[in-house]
């Protein structure tokens, strides 16, 4: 399911952009497809999701999990790459083409801090200049991705308006876009923004469910799961797990969204119930707003689940109903994540708990093969989990 030549999904896509960003935007959509299906770039990629990276992440069939949802689940864990989450993909891919492109300072936005920590790992190791935004809110609440960061020689920079998390460190870094046109790139962390981003991330990303049809084949015979599930704030991971099962109707994609505190609450994240059509960061899509247009900010525990919006192939797929949806409050999420931590020995991100709480909500056949993609590790979100503990 690609975009047409104008970056859309249906009704969903596109370039909404400042006139200042037009030359670096249509320079990278001009040219990131002869880069990107190059061979020297293929080779290069290839080699460092291998031997950085640590690709191919493992397909785990959780068996105690399976039991207690008489199913059966397998986790694809990209929670195993190097940074600790499926971030370090795209960054990978980005940083190459921003080389290819003559790019000489690197920009980024983040939640979580993962894509942050990911983007500060591929510069370290290029040489680049480094700026991360991130909310004063998810500076705090992420401390130790922040330092990863400036030990990797980042410099972290705060955004202080609005609801200080994602959306606003996404703005603070479309500004400095705009600032330093030419010798800068910015590397998106999700699925989002101007075309020809969410196609890009995405083609990044692909490599998640790329793996999934022959580690599937070894383990079960077959290429294609019964379901997948994947978290969703701007949607890059569910982007890569669903990539080569986009077109087989057979396959179940379920998104899992933030509901926060509950979805009629005021304090949540979950975009397909509560948002309806609009621009944001560039592209059209399904955002939360108020009736005149202004975002409505949204809510989650998870750092990189409180985005007032989706990416537009997301967008697309719900509207569409290709993709089922389903969200997970705060508290669904984190007892999602104690179980997962308790009987499989793995503590997921919160990002990942959202996904994985679907268990409890869709229904499955015994003999169902179902996918989580396991979109990242725990550590950054021990003080919350203890926070919380039962």
């Amino acid at each position: 399911m690609k975009p047409n030549k104008n970056g859309y999904y249906g009704k969903f896509g596109g370039a909404y952009i400042p006139e200042m960003l037009y030359p670096n935007v249509k320079n990278l959509n001009e040219n990131y497809l002869k880069i990107i299906n190059s061979d020297s770039f293929q080779k290069d990629f290839k080699s460092l999701l291998k031997d950085y990276v640590g690709r191919p992440s493992p397909l785990y069939f959780a068996e105690r999990l399976s039991k207690k949802y008489d199913t059966q689940v397998y986790l694809k864990r990209e929670d195993l790459n190097h940074t600790g989450a499926h971030k370090i993909n795209n960054t990978i891919g980005q940083i190459l083409l921003a080389q290819e492109l003559g790019k000489k300072r690197i920009i980024a936005e983040t939640g979580a801090g993962q894509h942050g920590v990911a983007t500060a790992t591929v510069c370290a190791l290029m040489g680049l200049e480094c700026i991360v935004y991130m909310g004063e809110v998810d500076i705090e609440r992420q401390a130790p991705n922040v330092a990863r960061m400036k030990m990797l020689g980042a410099e972290v920079r705060p955004a202080k308006s609005g609801s200080r998390t994602l959306k606003d460190a996404t703005n603070e870094a479309i500004r400095d876009w705009i600032a330093h046109p030419i010798d800068t790139h910015y590397i998106i962390g999700s699925v989002v923004g101007p075309h020809p981003y969410p196609d890009m991330v995405a083609l990044f990303q692909s490599v998640i469910s790329e793996e999934m049809k022959w580690q599937l084949q070894e383990h079960v015979g077959r290429e294609n799961p019964d379901a997948i599930i994947a978290c969703v704030g701007g949607g890059s991971n569910a982007a890569g797990a669903f990539y080569h099962y986009l077109e087989d109707e057979k396959v179940r994609l379920i998104a899992v969204e933030a509901a926060g505190l509950g979805i009629d609450s005021g304090e949540s994240a979950a975009t397909s119930v509560l948002g309806s059509e609009g621009v944001i960061h560039g592209s059209r899509t399904l955002l939360m707003q108020t009736d005149d247009g202004q975002i409505i900010e949204p809510y989650s525990i998870s750092a990189g689940l409180d985005y007032p919006g989706i990416g537009p192939l997301h967008a697309h797929l719900i509207k569409t109903e290709r993709a089922e949806v389903f969200s997970a409050t705060d508290q669904e999420a984190l007892q999602a994540g104690y179980l997962l931590s308790k009987i499989e020995g793995i503590i997921p991100a919160l990002e990942s708990a959202h996904a994985l709480a679907a268990l409890e909500m869709a229904k499955f056949r015994k003999d169902d093969v179902v996918v989580v993609n396991l979109s990242g590790r725990g550590d950054k979100d021990l003080a919350t989990y203890i926070a919380h503990l039962p």
